[in-house]
């Protein structure tokens, strides 16, 4: 399983997502030093009802709490937006 697998079925198993798109956008990084052969930098865009009512900040931290292992080795930048 790579890592946009693995982080699709986290966020699947923490937030029950109406919507989500993991997208590995490693290739827009090529050159960069965090790029280190790609599946590195990740986009996710997800909707769902555990960030009704809760600040961008709030939503952000629910998704990175579910990933910190991963941000803390695998995952070198990760831009998230939260559709409503």
């Amino acid at each position: 399983m790579n890592r946009t697998d693995v982080i699709r079925k986290r966020l699947l198993q923490a937030f029950a997502p109406t919507y989500l798109e993991v997208i590995d956008e490693s290739d827009q990084h090529l050159g960069h030093a965090g790029y280190q052969g790609g599946g590195r930098h990740f986009a996710i865009l997800i909707a769902a009802e555990a960030f009704k009512g809760l600040s961008r900040i709030d939503s952000h931290r629910k998704i990175y709490a579910v990933l910190n292992d991963m941000m803390l080795e695998h995952i070198h930048a990760l831009k998230v937006k939260i559709i409503l």
